[in-house]
C-alpha cells in the first residue's frame, strides 16, 4: 500500500502547480498592465509639460506685446509734452533757443519711443553696447557706484 502522506503530497502539488502557474500569470499580467500605465503618465506628463511651456511661451509674447503698446502709449504722451510745451515756450531770445531745442528733444524722443517700442530700445542699447563696450562698462560701474551712494545714505 502506497504511503497516505507521500500521495497527498503529490495530490497537493498537482494543485499548488495550476495555482502557482495562475499567480504567476496574473502577476505577469498586472506587471505588464503597470508598464503600460507608467508609459501613459509619462506620456501624459510630456504632454502636460509640453503645453505648459507653449502657454508660458504665449504670455511670455503676451507680455512682451502689452510692454511695447504700453511704452508707445507713452511715447505718445511724451512726444504730446514735447508739442505742447513747444507751442507754450517763448519763441524768441536765448531763453527762447533753449526752450525750443528741449521742446524738440523731448517731442523727438517721444516720437522714438512710440515708433520702437520697448523691444527696438532694447536692440538699440544692445547694439550700442556692443559698438562701444569699454564706455558702457565704464557708465555701469559709474550707475552702480551711484546708487550704492544712495542706497547707503
Amino acid at each position: 500500500m502506497a504511503n497516505p502522506t507521500t500521495s497527498q503530497k503529490g495530490k497537493e502539488e498537482n494543485r499548488t502547480n495550476p495555482t502557482l502557474e495562475k499567480a504567476k500569470d496574473v502577476a505577469s499580467q498586472a506587471m505588464d498592465k503597470a508598464k503600460e500605465g507608467a508609459s501613459a503618465v509619462g506620456h501624459m506628463a510630456s504632454q502636460a509639460a509640453s503645453s505648459v511651456g507653449h502657454m508660458a511661451s504665449q504670455a511670455a509674447s503676451s507680455v512682451g506685446k502689452t510692454a511695447d503698446n504700453l511704452t508707445s502709449s507713452a511715447g505718445a504722451g511724451i512726444r504730446n509734452l514735447g508739442e505742447t510745451l513747444r507751442e507754450n515756450a517763448p519763441r524768441e531770445g536765448m531763453l527762447g533757443g533753449a526752450s525750443q531745442a528741449v521742446a524738440n528733444t523731448i517731442k523727438d524722443s517721444g516720437r522714438y519711443l512710440e515708433e520702437a517700442g520697448l523691444s527696438g530700445v532694447a536692440e538699440d542699447m544692445t547694439e550700442l553696447v556692443r559698438r562701444n563696450p569699454i564706455p558702457a562698462i565704464l557708465i555701469g560701474i559709474g550707475v552702480g557706484f551711484l546708487i550704492g551712494r544712495a542706497m547707503r545714505s
